[in-house]
């Protein structure tokens, strides 16, 4: 009992920074929007799609973090020397890619902001602000690879320390040239790109000094890259980029779904896979520090405590999620008074917002075993089953069920929900057969 106690304990004081980091990092985009919201409606809109727009861009680096940091933590062992190799290969690659992606994305912005909207005010103010934003693209591909580094290393209060530093600099630096402050230029929404993209490379030179700081005992720099890590790193990273990109494309699905269904149900959803989305970071969390714990464990080749580790971290994710849901389930008139005056959307809301209190509290094994199986090089796994069960199984009968049989926005909500225990019983199912302790790629390198 003692000994569960201390390894709930070390999952929480590893996961800890990364929640907080992690709930920092989504305001983002949250605080330029709050920023602009006195600009008008227009460029509120323009904001958020530009916002949406580098989501996706995001999306393409994002798999660099999972992938140094499931190899340090494996090669920790081994020297922390050898531990380094991955990081470097990832700022290879991430600077090698996030260059021509920027300047291609930048050039090709009008054509890319088309697809989300169409509406010309909106479009122009979208456009400035997300050529402003992507210029940060490389810059957050190198900032993944150093918090993918000092996670795997497990120093994640780093990444909650920077990232407040970054938050707090972003702020200043927005509202600024948003409202030519302190004799800054006024710039308007487009204020709000340049804001977090300068925050954002200062993030960057702030994780580079703290790395260089420390190149004696780590090696950094002081070999030269090596193919196999560099084959590797982007092995494991191209599959969890791709389930990104293709995750949040199943978000524009859904919410072309909902469109279909009427306005009323575009704005309840909205809110809902906000506050779903938000409310899941915990989980992630606890998941980020278990891809550690694992990793560290294969690493010593102790594959008893790589499997124990997954399902501490489970529960302890299980726990923060449903008291986090508590809410939603006990009172959920209330919080979407929050966000609504309108007693129909309340009470339209209502059921599928509990319906989302007892999907995040089902969604913890995937959560948590999905990060847990990178930590041992399962990328591709992963990426397979997150995959098919969002676009084969969600998608196909949310559509059935919400606009076929004209079910709405609850018939929609209750697929998800299914779609969510699905999703855990596969990971749980994979985690417990343990295919995933069979030598990967990992281990060839």
């Amino acid at each position: 009992m003692a000994l569960a106690s201390r390894r709930h304990g070390k999952v929480m004081r590893l996961a800890l920074p990364i929640m907080l980091g992690m709930l920092s990092q989504s305001m983002l985009n949250i605080i330029d929007a709050a920023l602009v919201g006195h600009l008008g409606q227009v460029a509120l809109a323009g904001v958020g799609v530009g916002g949406y727009a580098m989501f996706m861009m995001t999306a393409l680096v994002f798999g660099l973090s999972s992938s140094v940091q499931s190899q340090t933590s494996q090669r920790l062992e081994s020297g922390r020397h050898r531990a380094v190799q991955p990081l470097q290969a990832g700022l290879a690659i991430g600077t090698t890619i996030g260059l021509p992606l920027s300047l291609l994305a930048w050039w090709q912005a009008p054509a890319l902001l088309n697809l989300i909207t169409q509406t010309s005010d909106v479009h122009s103010v979208a456009v400035d602000y997300f050529r402003w934003r992507v210029v940060a693209l490389t810059a957050i591909a190198l900032t993944l690879c150093f918090r993918g580094y000092w996670n795997g290393r497990q120093q994640t209060q780093l990444y909650l320390r920077i990232i407040l530093i970054v938050q707090v600099f972003n702020v200043i630096a927005s509202s600024g040239l948003i409202y030519g402050l302190a004799g800054l230029p006024k710039l308007g929404a487009s204020g709000a790109g340049v804001g977090t993209t300068l925050s954002l490379f200062l993030g960057l030179f702030i994780w580079l000094g703290v790395t260089l700081q420390q190149r004696r005992d780590n090696g950094f720099l002081q070999r030269s890259l090596s193919y196999p890590t560099l084959r590797s790193t982007l092995a494991l990273a191209a599959p969890h980029s791709l389930q990104q990109v293709c995750f949040a494309g199943g978000y524009v699905v859904l919410f072309w779904l909902l469109s279909r269904l009427g306005t009323a149900s575009v704005a309840v959803g909205h809110v809902l896979v906000n506050l779903s989305l938000l409310l899941i970071l915990p989980g992630v969390g606890v998941g980020v520090a278990a891809m550690s714990l694992v990793g560290e464990a294969l690493g010593r080749d102790d594959q008893a405590a790589a499997h124990r580790w997954g399902l501490d971290a489970l529960r302890v994710a299980g726990l923060l999620l449903a008291i986090l849901a508590l809410p939603m389930l006990v009172m959920p008139a209330q919080v979407l008074g929050i966000f609504f005056s309108s007693h129909e959307l309340v009470a339209l809301g209502t059921l599928p917002l509990q319906i989302t209190g007892a999907m995040i509290v089902l969604d913890a094994a995937a959560l948590v075993l999905a990060q847990a199986l990178m930590g041992a090089g399962a990328q591709r796994t992963v990426m397979m089953l997150t995959l098919s069960m969002q676009w084969l199984v969600f998608l196909p009968l949310a559509w059935w069920v919400g606009v076929g049989l004209e079910q709405g926005l609850l018939g929609v909500w209750i697929m998800q929900l299914f779609y969510r225990l699905l999703n855990s019983i596969g990971f749980l199912w994979i985690w417990q057969r343990r295919r995933w302790l069979a030598p990967n790629i990992l281990n060839s390198v």
